[in-house]
């Protein structure tokens, strides 16, 4: 079996220099609105999946760390600037940001928390009008577009 097939889910920075994998599915998913969390992803919320350290791994290179408070450390690509986890010191898990896995449609979040800094525009996002990638830009603007991102496999 290989490496790949042992794996219960992958993913990794936009630009690939730091990749992790999981052994078991994640424990819990969540969604923290506390101002930390938006500061600390430039977002209006921050979406996690809770991993025992035992069911993880980097597999491609170590993300630097900032300690985002006296009890936490968030990892990130030092090379792209992406936000790839946040962990207790000492705790037994890490919360890895769902975005960051190559297959973010798995990871569905059934908590929130620190909702009193949730703001209230949150709640009618799905309401607001919307358009596709491709809707927005054409397919001629699209075509001059080259990604410099990483795939969303290894």
């Amino acid at each position: 079996m290989t490496d790949t097939a042992k794996n219960a889910l992958t993913g990794g920075c936009q630009c690939g220099a730091v990749r992790f994998a999981l052994s078991a599915p994640p424990a819990k998913i969540s969604i923290c609105h506390c101002r930390m969390c938006q500061k600390a992803t430039g977002a209006p919320f921050a979406s996690f999946a809770d991993i025992e350290h035992g069911d993880f791994r980097w597999t491609k290179g170590t993300p630097a760390a900032f300690q985002s408070s006296s009890i936490a450390m968030r990892d990130f690509c030092a090379a792209c600037g992406t936000p790839l986890s946040f962990r207790r010191i000492g705790g037994p898990r890490i919360e890895i940001m769902t975005g960051a896995f190559d297959r973010p449609d798995r990871i569905v979040p059934t908590r929130q928390y620190g909702t009193e800094s949730r703001l209230g525009w949150v709640v009618g996002i799905a309401n607001l009008p919307s358009q596709t990638t491709l809707q927005n830009y054409g397919p001629e603007k699209m075509a001059t577009i080259a990604s410099h991102q990483h795939p969303d496999h290894d």
